[in-house]
């Protein structure tokens, strides 16, 4: 993933998601983990963000979701 991000979070619903500012038109998901996505490019199959669900609930176990998440970000700057 390459660009500007954007992050995202839904305290109501506790669901974060963060993509690239300019997502292409055509996406798909695929799921990597329980409650955990990561959208795609449908011409490159380049990963371009990625949800979770139950974020608060994730957090325990977040540096073990994202070993399969093919994007890198620096987590630990979030206080939840």
């Amino acid at each position: 993933m390459k660009g500007p991000i954007d992050i995202y979070y839904d305290e109501e619903g506790d669901f974060l998601e963060i993509t690239i500012t300019n997502p292409p038109a055509e996406s798909y998901c695929e799921d990597i983990h329980e409650d955990v996505f990561v959208r795609k490019d449908e011409k490159t199959g380049e990963a371009i963000g990625i949800g979770i669900l139950n974020f608060k609930e994730h957090t325990k176990d977040l540096k073990n979701i994202l070993v399969d998440v093919p994007i890198k970000i620096n987590f630990e700057a979030i206080n939840v």
